[in-house]
């Protein structure tokens, strides 16, 4: 009898020191409460009305606090404010006018940092069709209060672009429902910056500025192996093919837009999703550039085969 009692006892010894460990494990992580830290994200647009409350939503349902998009549309083209009144009224979304700026990206990045960076403690900086994916945590609170992450200026996550999916056209339905198929491209990562640093200059939204220090998306500084798997940016950048070349169209926010730049794009999109005579002809007519090499290298393809 006796025997059993110091049995029992042991492994209630055993049990609470396991859930001291787990409790000590979980402390060590955590640098401080998830719920005091500020998350914004600035974002520059234009041209996005058809996907930009699917981004929003997406973001604020993630636990971002405030979200800044730098209105980069044409003079007297289209207007994010209309369609994101309710966000605006409820203080979620800022609209900072930048219409009509050729490639400002780097200028709204330092704007952004600059205006605010007493006020957030973390700034994230993506695209309007870039999604963070975080496998293990479905509030970015949680994730950035993780002690791993206290001797990073910022965090890079690599971007798994989503392909076309054979789509010629625009469809009224979500991103994630029209496009499922990924390709991976590696180092092509984009970062979450942390606030607070004074006297800052970003030169370039991937590096951030030379001087500070990055880290992956598990604490460790300097690593470039890339992280496919849990945390990581789905990159919906092609679309269909209409979309794709409403895109190419309209430019970015960092090249000016020549027929060079327009072709490098159109190159990286054969590389990464499925070459059919159809996609080539209608991206040639509605750009006007010629893609004979395209098709010529096509022909041999299904010649060979």
């Amino acid at each position: 009898m006796k025997f059993i009692l110091k049995l029992k006892n042991r492994k209630i010894i055993l049990i609470i020191i396991s859930l001291l460990t787990i409790i000590l494990s979980l402390n060590s992580k955590i640098i401080y409460n998830s719920k005091d830290i500020k998350v914004c994200l600035c974002a520059l647009g234009k041209e996005e009305n058809k996907y930009i409350i699917e981004y929003i939503e997406y973001y604020l349902k993630l636990g971002v606090d405030k979200i800044f998009i730098y209105d980069n549309n044409d003079i007297n083209g289209e207007k994010f404010d209309f369609i994101l009144l309710n966000y605006i009224k409820k203080k979620y979304v800022e609209i900072i006018n930048f219409r009509g700026k050729t490639a400002p990206q780097v200028k709204m990045l330092n704007d952004c940092y600059k205006n605010n960076y007493k006020i957030y403690d973390w700034f994230i900086l993506y695209d309007l069709d870039e999604f963070l994916h975080l496998k293990d945590f479905n509030n970015i609170k949680l994730f950035l209060s993780q002690r791993i992450f206290n001797k990073c200026d910022y965090i890079y996550f690599n971007r798994v672009f989503q392909t076309d999916g054979d789509k010629i056209r625009y469809e009224n339905k979500s991103l994630s429902e029209r496009f499922t198929t990924s390709v991976y491209t590696i180092y092509t990562y984009k970062p979450i910056l942390k606030g607070n640093i004074s006297n800052l200059e970003i030169y370039d939204v991937h590096v951030i500025n030379s001087k500070l220090k990055s880290c992956n998306s598990f604490g460790n500084l300097k690593s470039k192996s890339p992280d496919f798997k849990y945390n990581f940016i789905k990159h919906y950048y092609f679309k269909s093919t209409e979309e794709f070349i409403t895109k190419i169209n309209r430019g970015d926010g960092v090249y000016n837009n020549t027929n060079k730049i327009k072709l490098d794009k159109i190159k990286f999109y054969f590389e990464s999703n499925n070459v059919t005579l159809e996609k080539i002809n209608y991206i040639e007519n509605k750009t006007r550039i010629s893609l004979q090499f395209l098709k010529n290298q096509y022909l041999k393809k299904i010649l060979i085969n």
